[in-house]
């Protein structure tokens, strides 16, 4: 019987991923078409990529699978792919953040900044297709010859352990946020 590799539930992921940028695709011509927004569209993008595809997906490729990489000796074309996913997710976060800011200046009455809105969307849009197919088939399986079936078993572990947590750190922040923005009660 094979078991699962840590490589497993982010492939999973990315499937998610995508969908949720199919979506984002398919809303932007009736953005461009309208010049408006639908109610939570932003919101709810923002949110997904920043907290599912950033903070957990990322975050257990980057806390995970690339800090147990760093301590391997690998090929340098592994080493170098590494260091690309890494600036890649850099740029995701910033170009969601600027895809935010916009929002936030279009619903303060800034309608110029639909323009930005639109390009950030199209930047994601191109970005997340491309960076999941490197992961999918020119990284996430070669490396995982350099770990043993005891050091995979311990990612995946480590993976869901870091999932199980989220739930939590994202709630906390929630209320942490209402706190500040609304006061106690």
């Amino acid at each position: 019987m094979r078991k699962m590799m840590p490589i497993g539930p982010l492939m999973i992921e990315h499937r998610l991923i995508e969908r949720m940028i199919a979506v984002i695709a398919a809303e932007l011509p009736e953005i461009e078409k309208t010049g408006s927004i639908k109610s939570g569209f932003i919101e709810t993008a923002v949110d997904f990529i920043r907290f599912y595809a950033d903070r957990c997906h990322h975050g257990k490729e980057e806390d995970i699978l690339f800090r147990e990489l760093r301590k391997k000796e690998i090929d340098p074309g592994h080493e170098r792919i590494m260091k690309e996913l890494i600036e890649e997710h850099v740029w995701g976060r910033s170009t969601t953040a600027a895809l935010n800011e916009a929002y936030i200046r279009f619903m303060d009455g800034d309608k110029e900044s639909l323009d930005t809105i639109l390009a950030r969307a199209r930047d994601l849009i191109t970005f997340y297709p491309k960076h999941i197919e490197k992961e999918d088939k020119h990284f996430f399986r070669p490396v995982m010859d350099y770990f043993t079936q005891e050091e995979r078993d311990a990612m995946l572990l480590e993976g869901f352990e870091f999932d199980r947590k989220l739930i939590h750190e994202k709630y906390r922040k929630t209320v942490d946020e209402a706190e500040e923005r609304y006061g106690e009660t």
